[in-house]
């Protein structure tokens, strides 16, 4: 435990946050007698969770405390050392594992050569060594010197005698140790039944019993005594027969742990004592006497109640009083009578006594007896014994019936009833009088109330005393508080109940019961008794003001348009009565307009008249934008309903429901009938369309490319809140099964494609617009030819209910707008003059080529130049002809990329080229032959393709056209060196270029040479001794020969 705690502290100061392993045992050294059973615990912590952890057990000798001897181990079975391997086997040692990291070394029956230090190991399970893994305690076994003994023998007691026993308990102990000593009992029909504990004193010298035993314990029947420093006795006063068996005395040995708890080393009994009890005689008997059994009422009685039985002082005996199976009195053991409900009063005026006369007999006297005393008397008595245990067990007997017979004194008492109508209206009043006839003394009146359609048993409504005092029955007591019943004594003989604000429940047989009273006895014990009564009754019938009650509920607009105005009627009969007032309920099933509205289908309550005047409003209210207002006639038999601005949420059935209330004498509330009006049904119809749409049909055709515009216009509308929907629909040219939709356009403004534009690609060209409520406008821009068709449009006309709902009211379409989409027309014209140029060889030769007119403005061109050389001047064809015999000289096309045309030029694009091509205007080329050749002769003509980008970004050739001849003729000169050279550059450069630099090399090389060579010789010196080197470099002029430099020309790919 130290060692574990030192562990545990030294983790937390040093702030280690992983658990660490704390093996605890239990502490020692454990002092234990030798024989006895011997348990050390041992538990684990700190280890990882889910591991079951085992458990090795050792010892150590004080002789060799270094030498371990292994015990018992819970994963090894062959762990135990010889010297202790057959206890192990033998189940005398081993191990009892009571959870996961706890377990318990059990020594069944310790031996003086076990003393010595036990130790717990638990193997890690962690993967790693943290902590403590196993601790020690002392084990020191001492020799049992416990002495327990008491004479065997056996006793025979009667029944109520005292009885003693000794026990002598001792010990030799060194060490410090308590003793227990207590005194057994057990049974000896059932030798396996647990004995019962009489009496104990405890290690702690506290005296106790046995539950049983402990009340006798306390009462002072039961002792244990300690008369000497090893002599206990027990005595029992009072034997009874649940003390006969076997007694012996018990005694243990104890010893207070290190950790404080107490340990019995070791228990022993004394021999066994045989005690046996002669039980007493307990029955008993009853007898109740009586002078006489016939007596007049007045007349004295006296019943008397015996008990015949053995030593009845020391017993306990209870006697009942019983009268036709009613309880008249009960006397415990102390004497003292319990009178029962109906004759506590008769006992407080002395009428009657209960007495206990001697220890045997008991009396029942009655002063005065009336005519209800009459019956059977019976007298039961109950014997209560107290067991061993404590509790008690009762014994009755009953005496036999004693009839007692009482004999009224005779009255000539006659009642009569009278009531002001048998029949009374719901409110007004009741009033009987009942009238008392020969009587002689003073009388009593009750009057009851018979309800013969709910009960036929009778209920009181009140009474008046003998001194003229009124009560009422807690039922009726309310309201005669308020005033609503009344009961009175009009003089001696005559008595009245008047029933104000009568009920339905007031319905029902009244009946007036009057009794005659006599006065007997003296002062101060004068009474009254009855001597006669008599009755009579009267039935009344209270009319409900429920039966003529009637709802019905009328409408003059059963069918009615949006945003109109419509009224409903309830008419309530009879007319209000402000003791019973009516409340009117409007309630309203919304019509079922499919299964969103299945669970709609019950009524709810929209506006309530309560009976109080005012105006409640229920869970079901009608529209947002509808008005509804409620009014009642002064009658308050007429209740309308108005609703204004109805839409489709107000139709459906309506109902007019009445409750009619009873205000009750203390003004709380009573619902006394409820009616329903019949079904009122109401439908909420959609106005008429008055929407019109343009029906004009057109014609209209347009150039790829361009802007198609198509109006949608709506010449008349149902309301001026009209809002429409636009549907554009196209029909194909070339004709289609249905019309597809091209563009939806909703009321709010947002549109959406339809399965045409996603097919045509569409998306990106077609716009719609509203330019008025009326006016809407499909453009479709960069119209191309599959834009042809016949256009309209759909226009549906919506509406906002009152609710704020909109709903399609109808639906119209255009006229139709037929579209036509073609290519411009072609007007491509080229200058076909023909013209005669005659140019010398080595010049320049223009050729142009001019478009006068085009198709379109957004028309480009590919041009390309033809030459045709034919021997025969005169052999004339026009361009184009003779296309076997025609040479391409140059090409660019419609894009401005050279030899992009429909021809491949004879002479290669390069550097060297000899054309030159300028594009002057939009409409006029140039085309330019550099150095003149003989064989460049021939006939020229430039051919024109027209080009348009069509609606899709793709360009397609729209027209050809080519242009008239012009004849070149060339002029050869005779060839001179001059001409030669210039005309040759290879050459031109190895004369005039090459030959210096070779010239210049060799300068530097002869240079070097001689500064090296003067460098070595030192009587050539220059001034203070620097070398003086001059080279003078020879002046150079270059002049060419030929004045006109290298033609440069402009080579195809580049453009002026």
């Amino acid at each position: 435990m130290a060692i574990g705690a030192l562990l545990t502290a030294c983790a937390l100061l040093a702030g280690v946050a992983v658990a660490q392993r704390v093996v605890t045992v239990e502490s020692g050294p454990l002092i234990r007698t030798e024989g006895s059973h011997v348990t050390i615990w041992c538990n684990v912590s700190g280890y990882k969770d889910g591991v079951e952890q085992d458990f090795e057990w050792s010892m150590y000798l004080p002789s060799t405390p270094d030498r371990e001897i292994r015990i018992v181990s819970t994963a090894q079975p062959d762990y135990a050392y010889t010297v202790y391997a057959q206890r192990v086997s033998s189940k005398e040692i081993y191990v009892e594992r009571l959870s996961r990291d706890s377990a318990v070394l059990h020594l069944a029956k310790v031996l003086a050569v076990d003393q010595g230090v036990f130790e717990c190991y638990t193997p890690n399970t962690d993967g790693q060594y943290l902590g403590s893994y196993s601790a020690r305690t002392n084990l020191t076994v001492i020799a049992d010197s416990l002495s327990v003994t008491a004479p065997a023998q056996t006793l025979s007691k009667v029944e109520g005698d005292t009885l003693q026993l000794t026990c002598e308990v001792s010990r030799t102990t060194t060490a410090h140790t308590h003793l227990s000593v207590g005194w057994y009992l057990r049974s000896p029909e059932d030798g396996d039944a647990a004995p019962q504990e009489l009496v104990t004193l405890s290690r702690d010298f506290v005296l106790r019993s046995g539950g049983p035993y402990r009340q006798r314990m306390a009462a002072g029947d039961l002792r244990l005594d300690k008369i000497s420093m090893t002599s206990y006795r027990l005595t029992i006063h009072k034997l009874q027969p649940v003390d006969q068996g076997l007694l012996y005395c018990q005694a243990a040995e104890w010893i207070q742990d290190p950790d404080g708890s107490w340990f019995a080393m070791t228990r022993k009994q004394s021999d066994k004592t045989q005690l046996r009890i002669q039980p007493t005689d307990r029955d008993f008997s009853i007898q109740v006497s009586t002078e006489r059994r016939s007596f007049t009422a007045g007349e004295p009685l006296e019943l008397r109640c015996t008990i015949e039985a053995q030593n009845v002082p020391e017993r306990f005996f209870s006697v009942s009083w019983v009268f036709s199976s009613s309880p008249v009195a009960v006397v415990g053991p102390s004497a003292v009578p319990v009178l029962g409900p109906d004759y506590v009063t008769r006992a407080a005026a002395g009428l009657m006594t209960v007495t206990k006369e001697s220890e045997n007999v008991h009396l029942l006297k009655f002063q005065r007896l009336r005519p209800e005393d009459s019956g059977k008397y019976i007298c039961r008595v109950t014997e209560r014994e107290r067991t061993p245990t404590g509790d008690f067990i009762d014994r009755s007997k009953r005496s036999r019936n004693v009839q007692i017979t009482v004999q009224p004194i005779k009255s000539n008492i006659t009642v009569s009833l009278s009531s002001n109508a048998s029949e009374v209206l719901e409110g007004n009043v009741i009033q009987l009088t009942c009238s008392v006839h020969s009587t002689a003394g003073p009388l009593s009146v009750s009057w009851q109330l018979t309800d013969k359609q709910v009960s036929e048993l009778a209920q009181e409504v009140a009474s008046v005393g003998q001194d003229g005092i009124v009560s009422y029955s807690p039922i009726y007591k309310k309201r005669a508080a308020y005033g609503e019943i009344l009961v009175e004594k009009v003089r001696a003989d005559m008595f009245t109940l008047s029933v104000y604000n009568a009920l339905p429940g007031d319905e029902g047989q009244y009946e007036c019961t009057a009794a005659e009273w006599l006065q007997a006895g003296a002062e101060p014990e004068v009474t009254l008794e009855k001597t006669g009564e008599d009755s009579a009754t009267k039935t009344v019938t209270v009319k409900t003001v429920e039966s003529s009650f009637m709802v019905s509920a009328t409408s003059r607009t059963p069918s009615v348009t949006f945003g109109d105005t419509f009224e409903l009627l309830c008419l309530v009969k009879p007319r209000h009565n402000p003791r019973v007032p009516t409340s009117v309920t409007w309630r309203f099933k919304p019509a079922s307009t499919g299964a969103e509205d299945e669970g709609q289908g019950e009524f709810k309550d929209m506006v309530k008249f309560t009976r109080e005047g005012t105006l409640q409003w229920g869970e079901q209210l009608l529209g947002l934008g509808t008005r509804t207002t409620v009014d009642r006639s002064h009658t308050n038999t007429n209740f309308r309903l108005t609703v204004t601005r109805a839409g489709r949420r107000e139709a459906g059935t309506y109902q007019c429901t009445a409750v009619m209330w009873r205000i009750n004498y203390d003004n709380t509330w009573t619902r006394v009938a409820n009616r329903t009006s019949n079904l009122l049904g109401i439908s909420v119809l959609q106005p008429v369309s008055k929407l019109r749409v343009q029906k004009t049909n057109q014609s209209q055709v347009f150039l790829e490319n361009s802007r198609v515009r198509i109006n949608c216009s709506i010449t008349s509308q149902t309301s001026q809140d009209s809002q429409h929907a636009v549907l554009w629909y196209v029909r194909r040219a070339m004709g289609s099964e249905a019309d597809e939709l091209l563009l939806r356009i909703e009321r709010s403004g947002t549109f959406e494609y339809g399965a045409y534009a996603d097919e045509e690609w569409l998306r990106r060209r077609v716009q719609a617009e509203r330019l008025s409520n009326r006016l809407y406008v499909l453009t479709l821009n960069r119209a191309e030819m599959s834009d042809s068709g016949t256009y309209y449009c759909l226009v549906e006309e919506w509406l906002s209910d009152p609710d704020g709902a909109w709903y399609r009211l109808s639906s119209d379409s255009s006229g139709f707008s037929q579209v036509l989409v073609k290519k411009p027309d072609v007007r491509l014209q080229v200058d076909e003059m023909e013209s005669n140029v005659t140019v010398a060889e080595s010049s320049s030769i223009q050729l142009g080529c001019s478009i006068p007119m085009q198709s379109s403005r957004d028309s480009r061109f590919s041009v390309s130049w033809y030459v045709e050389r034919v021997d025969d001047e005169d052999d004339r064809e026009e361009p184009g002809e003779g296309e076997g015999e025609r040479e391409c000289v140059f090409s660019i096309g419609h894009d401005a990329v050279f030899g992009n045309a429909n021809c491949s030029p004879a002479e290669e694009a390069g550097p060297n080229s000899r054309l030159r091509f300028e594009r002057i205007a939009s409409d006029q080329y140039s085309l330019t032959i550099q150095r003149a050749r003989p064989s460049d002769a021939g006939r020229y003509y430039c051919h024109v393709e027209e080009w348009l980008l069509n609606p899709r970004s793709a360009w397609y050739r729209l027209a050809t056209n080519n242009s008239g001849f012009t004849i070149v003729n060339i002029i050869q000169q005779v060839p001179t060196l001059q001409s030669v050279v210039c005309s040759n550059d290879s050459l031109f450069y190895f004369i005039f270029f090459y030959p210096f630099p070779i010239f210049g090399i060799l300068l530097i090389a002869v240079l070097l040479v001689r500064y090296k060579s003067r460098g070595n010789s030192k009587s050539q010196e220059g001034k203070n001794g620097a070398p003086l080197l001059w080279i003078k470099e020879p002046h150079l002029s270059y002049s060419p020969t030929c004045l006109d430099p290298p033609a440069l020309s402009l080579h195809p790919g580049s453009v002026d």
